[in-house]
C-alpha cells in the first residue's frame, strides 16, 4: 500500500466515527432536557391525585335498631374531613364526644342510655372541596333484665400474692365471651395472667400464671354497661378497682409432720406446732393443695351439725376455704399439737400462736397443704383458682 492510499483510508476511517458519534448522540437521552409536561429527567410522572367526595360511615349503621349501649358509636369519613358530628338524645341533649386528632373520626365518651333512639348530624368535606351532611338514627335496644356485677377487691387496698380477682353475678351469665370481652387487668409490673369462669358461670376469676411480685399495683376494670349478657340481659353499670400486692407470706403445712411454717419475703419468720384434721376420717381431714386466705376474725362462732356441735367460739380465726377450713387458735388441742391430727379439717394453734400469725396476714396470702389424703378441689369454695394448672385455667376462658 502506498503512503497516499494510507492517508485516504485514514481520512475515511475518521469521518465513519463522527458520523456514528452524531448517530448515538441523537438516540441518546439528555437528562437536562425539558419534558412537555414541564419535568425533567426520563423517568415516569407521578399523577396528581384524584379529588373524591367525602365518604361517611356510621356505627352504629343509620336506621340501625337494638343497638347495644355498650357498642362502639363512632363517625369515620374517607377521601375527606370531618368539620363537625353532634350525636343527640330523644331530649335534644348532645351526646359527648371527642374527634380523632386527624379530624378522620369521632366517638363517644359517655354512655348511652337503654331504649332509645339517637340523631346524628354534621358535617364533612372531601377532598374535591365539596361538603357532605352527615345524617341518620339509631335506636338502643330495650333490655329484658339489667344485671350488676361485684368485685371481691376494693380500691386501696393491699392483698396477698395469690389474691384471685373475682368478679359475681346474681345469676349466670349465657354470653360469657361478650362480658369478658369488656373486662381489663393492668399490672404494674407486667404480669401473666387469664380469665375463667367458675361457680356455674355465675363468677368470673383473674388470677396470674404464677403468684403475684410482691409490691405489684393492680388496676381491674369492668366495663360492663350496656354489655349483652346473653338471653335479653345486658350489664347494669361498669365498675372498677386500684389495690396493691404486699409482701410475699406462704404458709407451707405437711400433715404428716404436725407443723406449720410461715415464710416471709424468702425467709422463714414462724414454725408452730399444729394439729390438722383427722387423718382416719375423710369428712374432717385436712385437705393438701393451694388455699387462700379469705378473711381473718378475732373470734368466730365455729358449727357443724355432721359432727354433732354448735357455737364453739374460736379466737383468730383466718379462713382458708369455704368448705369450714381454718387455722385458728384452740386451747383444748395443745396436748395434741405438734404430735397428731384430731381437728375437724382446721389447723389447731395454740391460740398465743395464732395471734402471732393471724396478726400477720393479708387476705390473699397462699396456704401451701400437703400430706394429706384428701386433695383441694374446685368445689372446696370460691378461692379454689390455684387446684388448677394453667393449662386448665387457660381453658375456663371463654375468649
Amino acid at each position: 500500500m502506498t503512503i497516499r492510499n494510507f492517508a485516504r483510508r485514514r481520512a475515511a476511517v475518521a469521518v465513519l466515527g463522527v458520523v456514528a458519534a452524531l448517530t448515538l448522540g441523537a438516540c441518546s437521552s439528555d437528562p437536562t432536557t425539558v419534558s412537555a409536561s414541564g419535568t425533567t429527567g426520563g423517568g415516569p410522572t407521578k399523577a396528581a391525585p384524584v379529588a373524591k367526595p367525602a365518604s361517611i360511615s356510621l356505627a352504629p349503621a343509620a336506621n340501625a335498631k337494638d343497638v347495644a349501649p355498650g357498642d362502639p358509636v363512632k363517625v369515620t369519613v374517607a377521601d375527606g374531613t370531618l368539620d363537625s358530628v353532634t350525636l343527640t338524645n330523644p331530649d335534644g341533649k348532645q351526646v359527648q364526644g371527642q374527634p380523632s386528632a386527624d379530624k378522620k373520626s369521632w366517638s363517644t365518651t359517655e354512655d348511652l342510655g337503654y331504649s332509645k333512639t339517637y340523631t346524628w348530624s354534621g358535617q364533612a368535606t372531601g377532598s374535591d372541596g365539596k361538603p357532605v351532611q352527615i345524617s341518620g338514627a339509631f335506636t338502643t335496644v330495650k333490655p329484658r333484665r339489667q344485671m350488676a356485677g361485684s368485685l371481691n377487691v376494693g380500691d386501696g387496698q393491699t392483698y396477698g400474692i395469690a389474691m384471685p380477682i373475682a368478679l359475681t353475678f346474681p345469676s349466670a351469665v349465657k354470653d360469657k365471651a361478650s362480658v369478658e370481652k369488656a373486662l381489663s387487668v393492668e399490672t404494674t409490673p407486667k404480669t401473666e395472667g387469664s380469665w375463667a369462669w367458675l361457680n356455674g358461670d355465675t363468677s368470673v376469676h383473674w388470677r396470674p400464671k404464677e403468684y403475684f411480685a410482691p409490691g405489684t399495683e393492680v388496676k381491674v376494670n369492668a366495663n360492663i354497661y350496656g354489655v349483652s349478657m346473653g338471653g335479653g340481659t345486658f350489664g347494669r353499670q361498669d365498675i372498677s378497682a386500684s389495690f396493691k400486692i404486699g409482701r410475699s407470706q406462704i404458709v407451707k403445712g405437711n400433715t404428716t409432720q404436725h407443723r406449720m411454717q410461715v415464710i416471709r419475703d424468702g425467709k422463714q419468720v414462724m414454725d408452730f406446732p399444729v394439729s390438722y384434721g383427722l387423718d382416719s376420717d375423710p369428712g374432717r381431714v385436712t385437705h393438701s393443695g393451694v388455699h387462700v386466705v379469705m378473711s381473718k376474725h378475732a373470734t368466730y362462732s365455729m358449727n357443724n351439725p355432721r359432727y354433732h356441735y354448735s357455737d364453739v367460739n374460736v379466737p383468730w380465726a383466718v379462713r382458708i376455704s369455704n368448705n369450714g377450713e381454718f387455722i385458728h387458735g384452740l386451747a383444748g388441742s395443745i396436748w395434741a399439737q405438734g404430735k397428731k391430727n384430731i381437728s375437724h379439717g382446721c389447723l389447731n394453734l395454740s391460740p398465743a400462736n395464732a395471734k402471732i400469725y393471724y396478726d400477720s396476714v393479708l387476705p390473699g396470702d397462699p396456704v401451701e397443704i400437703t400430706g394429706s389424703t384428701q386433695t383441694l378441689t374446685s368445689k372446696d369454695g370460691d378461692y379454689s383458682d390455684w387446684t388448677y394448672d394453667w393449662a386448665s385455667w387457660s381453658k375456663l376462658s371463654a375468649v
